[in-house]
């Protein structure tokens, strides 16, 4: 895999991580899809828009992307092998011909000059090693005028999954979660910083809206407490644990879920987000 500056992040989704993602695919969707409309439809994709999805994941948004413009084409661009590979067999069973994955870091990552109409990414544009330059390299990758939208995390405090996590502090060094600024999930949280970065980046014409959506974590409180607990920031709390305090942690976050079951009996957590719109300047010789 060449030109990757981020190695920590790519032995992570090359690693567990991407393994979890990729065999959870549809859960995590279920968790995030509920932003994919606003996304794409903030990243104004039409009839014969080439489009780049930066942290495609399991290429989800990559592939509605490709069917808002069936005369254009979507690229998906991710770190992971193993969630590529869910990318690509599930484009190919859903007949989704104008679509392609590849391996790369966004950072570095050596895409045609002008060569999109847009940009999106939802959730997979938090963990750069340098988001200027990132952001920078995605710009260039823009056509004059070109469009990037995305959608980051909000503040840690608005996410319903963070507040049920923060609930085993008693039992776990939960910690401060989700600084913003620092590196992680919540390192965009801040939207002097999404503006500073963007700008730095070279990118003008910059909007961020509040928007929210409701997941779906599970059917059951016990389910969703046991998936919870198997992300990223749930393993590394549960490994803090022993046997008998990771007892008390299921119990007790089970019982936190209750209160979001809905009446179908599947479990409902609300996600706060930012969808961040910008442009690459108009070049001028255009007439724009």
């Amino acid at each position: 895999m060449p030109d990757i500056v981020n190695t920590e992040q790519a032995q992570a989704w090359n690693g567990s991580e991407g393994v979890h993602w990729a065999r959870n695919q549809d859960r995590w969707n279920a968790v995030n899809e509920g932003f994919d409309e606003p996304l794409l439809d903030a990243a104004g994709i039409t009839w014969d828009h080439r489009t780049l999805d930066l942290g495609c994941g399991s290429g989800q948004t990559t592939r509605r992307a490709a069917l808002r413009a069936p005369r254009g084409r979507a690229l998906g661009l991710d770190l992971s092998g193993p969630m590529l590979a869910e990318a690509r067999a599930r484009a190919a069973r859903e007949g989704v011909a104008n679509v392609s994955f590849t391996q790369g870091d966004a950072q570095a990552y050596p895409f045609e000059a002008g060569g999109f109409d847009a940009a999106i990414s939802r959730y997979g544009v938090m963990f750069f090693a340098d988001p200027v330059a990132a952001f920078g390299n995605v710009a260039r990758a823009l056509r004059p005028g070109g469009r990037l939208a995305f959608v980051c995390p909000a503040d840690a405090p608005l996410n319903e999954w963070v507040a049920a996590l923060t609930s085993l502090r008693d039992l776990l060094p939960v910690g401060d979660f989700g600084q913003p600024g620092l590196p992680g999930m919540f390192s965009l949280a801040a939207t002097d910083r999404i503006r500073d970065v963007l700008t730095r980046a070279g990118l003008t014409d910059i909007t961020i809206k509040q928007v929210e959506a409701y997941g779906v974590w599970g059917r059951g409180a016990e389910g969703a407490a046991q998936f919870l607990l198997g992300t990223g920031p749930g393993r590394h709390l549960l490994d803090q644990a022993d046997q008998t305090a990771q007892a008390r942690v299921r119990r007790t976050l089970t019982d936190h879920l209750r209160d979001h079951e809905a009446a179908d009996g599947t479990v409902r957590l609300r996600s706060t987000s930012w969808l961040v719109t910008a442009e690459r300047p108009a070049d001028p010789s255009d007439g724009r």
